[in-house]
């Protein structure tokens, strides 16, 4: 026999119907027969590295051995076993050999690898048949993934898969979203044998996402998904009956209509061909107004000295509507010249009995009316003088507390049709609601004031809604008098919120034209200051970015010149395409090699839904040959910079002037970036024309202030409050369509009635604003009542409703600016009155807790309590962590200005210090202290 690399597995084999006893050598056979083969050795597949077993059993038969590829396998490698059968009483002999993984690899041969078994009686051998042995396997890649189709309703759908390369062959299968596919209950659906999936008439359920799944015993791929849209194309309803001519009288039309709702268009279906409205010249009848004939005779005098006569309304009589005649059709008159007897008595010598009392009811109707006149003079005078009184009442103005940055709580009432806004009544979308103000400042009084009692401030604000985004079209301010008046920056005029709004405009005066360190363009925007050792801030108003320059910040003798500017153009930050995208506007400030000893805190408004599971955002800054480079990711931990993100801004805390910007890499298709989402109205060159214009933007307000100027210059109307709509980084694009215009009143152009943006379009707008346009046509110049709805949505994800009810005036409305702050005219201040917290309060702070103590650094106890205890090694570096631990706060709160929470916070740590067990010392004590005059300066500002 051969002794081939065959190796056996000496572990026992326990065979079917063996009974484990010892067999005796004599067991009955049958002499005289050729071997019976009872098992012959079946074809098997090799799966990893786990070897297979062949089996043979015959009987009669002496003896059993395999041959592999030729050769007889070495009889060391068989198991072999003989037991009775204990049906016949005859004895069957079993043999099994292992064929492992790399007997088969070694082999190289024409023919796959076999083995057979050959066995042995007294009369000669009988062989068995021949078992292949494989290696089984399933390639990773499909050789033909399906591909995704759009296909009309009752069309044909074909999805074509060739699964990939494997032994044994693999089994095909499609799902259809998650879901098997199966044509024994859906007689619609064939899988044929050639793996193809056809639908035979496509159905609106059979749209979907579908995957071919391949399978053996090895393994399981799935492709690609295919994506299947079936789609409905429009047709057009039965035309409804013709309408009333629309002249009274004469030559004019008649119209009738039609809509594209049987079916309506669904999934990106055709809209119908055609004219949706017909019209038809039409006479109508105009009308004959009825006039009198001439009187008839005077009827003899009568018994009570009276006479009559008639006409009729005959010349012409009235027809097709025509008026009746206007008058009496009799007349009645005394026919004796007053001298007719009446009781006896000459009429005119008898004297009315009702004259006296006329006269008195007469008398007293007149006072009566008098009297109410007067009374409803006095009640509305009173409610005048009370609403005067009032004005005012409900708006808390902290500002005298603390330093210039304040909250406002506003309340307003509901004028006029609440669905109707004009150029004279700007929406009012909230009633009893509280705002923040904006990232912008008025001049506040000095610290030393801040424990003088309240001033006499009024605020009087047109609309709430326009002070939530940070507008107040015409608000007033009187302060008490003895109040400093309102300083500006060098460079910076009163002019500078109509800057503000005319983006790029050449107009010069947002910053000094001869600064030595900017030279503004037109596509930049900012202001500038001159700082000390005090410090103070900048602020760009409307645009959610500012710029606190701390106490401490710059030398003490010299003072520098600082700028800040937004790039109003198209950013230069290189991101990856489809990947990367500008989360807010690209902010510079300067001047480059200015000496910082602490750090500045920049905020820059961002429309990211921040997620760390879903976004990667990093901060980026400018280098040479505009190129830009990674600071840091906002979750990591730097040294070098500090950032803080929360639901809309971003607070950098940076050493070093310079551009940066908030990048955002999306990890996920679940991540979003908000969208505002805005409709603005105005009247054409044609008085019957009317264009709606639907804007979506980045949801920062730098971005939104765009749109603003944009329809400032078109002399735009906000016709509905901007609405927030989450975009989702799903690649599915944004749908704008328009809704329920009346239709027997206005027309649209063809084919516009439904727009969309890719999905590119608007992932990597880079806070450039899209929008859409409808043009709408009326019928009549009587029109004048326009409503729609406005849908936005993405497909497959979020959509959002603007309703739209507004007066069309076919003179041009004059153009108002929205969301323009009028008064936000400061946009620099220096000094204390620019902080929330007061000087000798924070330098108090600072030397409390930037002192170690038993229980280690106290500042960062403080960061924990404030909640900033994230990145504490950037803290730790600088000169005092207190200090700047302060200034991130400041740049957190400028809005709010919540101090107490501050107090708070210091309270809960002196809570902490005073359960120790070593009891209160110095330091302690006077930190108490401090807190308690802390606690009670909060609750006089509050």
């Amino acid at each position: 026999h051969s002794t081939g690399n065959h190796s056996i597995n000496q572990s026992v084999f326990l065979f079917a119907g063996a009974t484990g006893d010892i067999l005796p050598d004599s067991l009955p056979s049958v002499p005289g027969t050729l071997p019976h083969f009872m098992k012959e050795p079946e074809d098997a597949y090799i799966i990893k590295s786990n070897p297979i077993k062949l089996l043979c059993r015959a009987v009669p038969a002496l003896q059993i051995f395999f041959k592999c590829n030729g050769e007889w396998v070495h009889q060391n490698e068989h198991v072999s076993r003989e037991y009775m059968d204990q049906n016949t009483g005859l004895k069957v002999r079993e043999v099994l050999i292992n064929v492992s993984r790399q007997q088969v690899e070694d082999f190289h041969g024409p023919e796959d690898y076999w083995c057979l078994c050959v066995a042995w009686s007294h009369l000669g051998t009988s062989k068995s048949r021949k078992a292949t042995v494989h290696i089984a396997y399933l390639r990773k890649n499909f050789e033909q993934d399906p591909q995704g189709k759009e296909v009309p309703i009752k069309g044909m759908i074909v999805l074509h898969c060739r699964p990939p390369e494997g032994v044994p062959a693999a089994e095909v299968e499609w799902l259809k979203n998650e879901e098997l596919v199966s044509s024994l209950t859906d007689d619609n659906i064939d899988t044929r044998a050639d793996h193809n999936l056809i639908i035979n008439e496509a159905r609106l359920s059979d749209s979907g996402n579908y995957t071919c799944l391949a399978s053996n015993i090895v393994a399981k791929r799935r492709s690609s998904t295919a994506t299947v849209v079936v789609f409905v194309n429009g047709g057009w309803s039965l035309w409804t009956e013709w309408s009333p001519c629309n002249v009274p009288c004469g030559r004019g039309v008649q119209k009738r209509s039609r809509t594209c709702t049987n079916p309506a268009p669904l999934n990106g279906g055709a809209f119908c061909q055609g004219m949706s409205v017909q019209k038809i010249t039409c006479n109508a009848l105009c009308p004959i107004d009825g006039g009198w004939e001439e009187w008839s005779a005077w009827t003899l005098c009568s018994v009570q000295c009276e006479r009559q006569r008639g006409r009729e309304c005959n010349d012409p009589p009235p027809r097709h509507r025509g008026k009746m005649c206007d008058g009496p059709s009799d007349t009645t008159e005394n026919c004796t010249g007053g001298m007719c007897s009446q009781n006896g008595k000459l009429l005119h010598d008898v004297k009315p009995q009702s004259m006296d009392g006329s006269n008195d009811v007469a008398l007293y109707s007149g006072l009566g009316a008098g009297i109410i006149a007067v009374t409803v003079l006095v009640v509305a005078v009173m409610l005048y003088r009370k609403n005067q009184s009032d004005y005012g009442v409900d708006v808390i103005d902290s500002s005298a507390l603390t330093g210039g940055f304040q909250s406002f709580n506003f309340k307003t009432t509901r004028q006029g049709n609440p669905l109707l806004l004009n150029s004279s009544l700007q929406p009012d979308l909230t009633v009893g609601g509280t705002y923040s103000s904006p990232i912008c400042f008025q001049d506040s009084i000095d610290n030393k004031e801040l424990f003088d009692p309240l001033p006499d401030i009024k605020v009087k604000v047109q609309s709430s809604f326009m002070v939530s985004l940070g507008v107040a079209d015409r608000a007033e301010y009187h302060a008490a008098k003895g109040h400093p008046p309102e300083t500006f920056p060098r460079g910076l005029n009163r002019d500078y919120s109509n800057s503000t709004v005319e983006r790029r405009s050449t107009k010069k005066g947002l910053l000094t034209p001869n600064s030595p360190h900017l030279n503004p363009t037109k596509d930049q925007l900012g202001t500038t200051g001159v700082f000390g050792h005090l410090g103070g801030r900048l602020v760009v108003p409307n645009t959610g970015v500012s710029l606190l320059v701390p106490h401490g910040a710059i030398a003490e003798d010299p003072t520098s010149e600082m700028f800040m500017v937004i790039n109003q153009g198209e950013s230069s930050v290189q991101t990856e395409e489809g990947f990367e995208i500008l989360l807010g506007p690209e902010v510079t400030y300067g001047p480059p090699g200015i000496d910082l000893s602490r750090p500045v805190a920049m905020t820059i408004a961002h429309c990211a839904e921040v997620d760390a599971d879903n976004w990667n955002v990093q901060l980026k800054r400018k280098i040479q040959d505009n190129k830009w480079e990674e600071v840091m990711s906002v979750e990591d931990e730097s040294t070098s910079c500090y950032c803080l993100m929360d639901s809309s801004s971003c607070h950098l805390l940076l050493d070093q002037p310079g551009s940066y910007a908030l990048v955002g890499e999306p990890l996920t298709q679940a991540a979003v970036k908000r969208l505002k989402l805005a409709v603005f109205g105005s009247m054409g060159p044609n008085p019957m024309d009317y264009s709606l214009r639907v804007y979506c933007v980045d949801d920062t307000p730098h971005a939104f202030q765009g749109v603003v100027a944009t329809e400032t210059c078109r002399g735009g109307q906000l016709l509905e409050e901007p609405k927030i709509l989450p975009f989702r980084g799903n690649t599915f694009s944004l749908q704008v369509s328009i809704q329920d215009v009346p239709q027997f009143l206005w027309n649209i152009k063809p084919f516009t009635t439904c727009q969309e943006f890719s999905f590119s379009q608007v992932w990597c707008s880079n806070q450039q604003p899209l929008h859409c346009a409808f043009s709408l046509e009326r019928y009549s110049p009587t029109t004048t009542q326009f409503s729609c709805k406005i849908s936005v949505k993405q497909v497959k994800g979020h959509e959002q409703i603007l309703q739209v009810y507004t007066s069309v005036a076919e003179s041009k409305k004059e153009s108002v600016l929205f969301f323009m702050q009028t008064d936000c005219t400061v946009t620099s201040q220096t000094g204390p009155k620019a902080f929330k917290i007061p000087l000798s309060i924070h330098q108090r702070i600072c030397a409390t807790f930037d002192t170690a103590n038993t229980k280690g650094k106290d500042w960062q106890i403080l960061a924990q309590k404030l909640h900033l205890d994230r990145n504490l090694l950037y803290f730790a570096k600088q000169q005092s962590p207190s200090a700047v631990i302060l200034s991130l706060w400041e740049a957190q709160h400028q809005d709010t200005g919540d101090l107490d929470s501050l107090a708070s916070a210091l309270e809960e740590i002196g809570k902490i210090q005073n359960h120790s067990e070593t009891g209160i010392n110095s330091t302690e004590f006077k930190k108490m202290h401090f807190i308690v005059m802390f606690r009670y300066f909060c609750s006089v500002s509050a």
